[in-house]
């Protein structure tokens, strides 16, 4: 997915990542793209307006309020059906953006018959800018809200969300080269210019070359430190009864291949054309995802495609009935929900995994039973 064209841009983080190159030798990938988001004088999510159309891309959230409504329903049957409605329960999010979901997921909790009133909200957030953000969305909930930096610092029983939160966590990459396979990194090129290259040797390539016998060279492997998820989660369930729900975009099988990409101003670029002011993702590997969280202990639902789980939980009878009371803003709805079904689209590429404490019962929306669609018609 890398591009190597274009031109680079002079920023001030690419300043200093020449700098620190220059004194400690080359940056590995991981290390590279930790450094553009979080960097805290000149990190993407600590400088840039990132989410929405003033911003460099837009969430399902963002799209259509049918989205974070019907997550809201599903969150309100996991209560009920699932954890056997606990007083009280904590609703988090982790990368909350602007609140957007979280908002509409709260509106609509309110049909749940005594949910919304033993429901409390922890956002787990690690830029102070979008804090103040999503109080201002979440204004009209502000006393049941609180926040926090950490995955594992609050009380079960909880329901967790994890909207396209993973596709920002840092990767490692190795490269296969003419000398074999190499950590992937980041180095000066002989204008004193950012480039990709193989920069270290001493990793697992007899593995690589038993996984991978006979890659070409320039063949990628990417690895997301996954366990630093899993181990919270893990810590979280063994304290009480916890239910994890993730949406991002991704694979669900082992696959080679670089998906390191850039996006500034809704546009692709080369991730080293503007460190800082460009939103680096990548593709989560939902394969690896689900043996992690397996080898910690939870207990999987899915994954399935995000149409899949959209469909399960009525959202084509949801955007007919929000149609119908808003007639002007019909278009716009049947626009807004196509786009999160469409099948070369969001449809297909976002997944939807699910976790779960051992011992409680399946989460809704990953079978053909359609347990929240009689609810989701009782939203106004």
């Amino acid at each position: 997915m890398t591009v190597e064209t274009g031109l680079r841009r002079d920023t001030p983080l690419s300043r200093r990542i020449k700098e620190r190159i220059r004194r400690d030798g080359p940056m590995t990938v991981q290390t590279y793209m930790s450094v553009c988001l979080w960097d805290p004088d000149y990190g993407y999510y600590r400088t840039q307006p990132v989410f929405g159309a003033a911003g460099d891309f837009i969430t399902a959230a963002d799209i259509s309020q049918v989205f974070g409504e019907l997550i809201g329903v599903w969150a309100g049957v996991v209560w009920q059906g699932v954890l056997g409605a606990p007083n009280p329960v904590t609703l988090v999010e982790y990368g909350p953006g602007r609140g957007t979901m979280m908002r509409d997921v709260l509106r609509a909790a309110r049909i749940v018959p005594g949910f919304a009133k033993v429901t409390r909200v922890h956002l787990v957030e690690s830029s102070d800018g979008l804090a103040e953000i999503q109080g201002t969305t979440l204004a009209d909930f502000r006393d049941v809200l609180s926040w926090g930096r950490e995955l594992d610092e609050f009380n079960p029983p909880a329901i967790i969300f994890a909207n396209e939160f993973l596709d920002a966590w840092p990767v490692a990459q190795w490269v296969k080269t003419e000398s074999g396979w190499h950590i992937r990194g980041v180095i000066l090129d002989a204008r004193g210019e950012l480039q990709f290259a193989g920069i270290d040797k001493n990793c697992p390539h007899e593995a690589f070359e038993a996984l991978l016998p006979n890659a070409p060279t320039g063949t990628v492997i990417e690895s997301q430190r996954l366990d630093q998820l899993a181990e919270p989660l893990k810590a979280l369930a063994e304290r009480g009864p916890v239910a994890f729900l993730m949406i991002d975009y991704g694979h669900t099988t082992p696959a080679a291949g670089d998906t390191l990409q850039a996006v500034r101003e809704h546009k692709y670029e080369s991730p080293l054309t503007s460190p800082g002011q460009a939103d680096l993702t990548v593709h989560v590997n939902f394969y690896d995802l689900a043996s992690t969280l397996h080898r910690a202990g939870l207990v999987l639902d899915g994954p399935v495609t995000q149409a899949e789980f959209l469909g399960s939980l009525g959202i084509v009878e949801r955007a007919s009935r929000l149609m119908s009371a808003n007639p002007a803003r019909a278009g716009e709805i049947e626009m807004g929900v196509a786009r999160l079904l469409a099948p070369n689209g969001m449809g297909s590429r976002f997944k939807v995994l699910a976790a779960r404490s051992p011992g409680l019962p399946s989460l809704p929306g990953f079978s053909a039973a359609r347990a929240t669609s009689e609810a989701s018609g009782s939203m106004p």
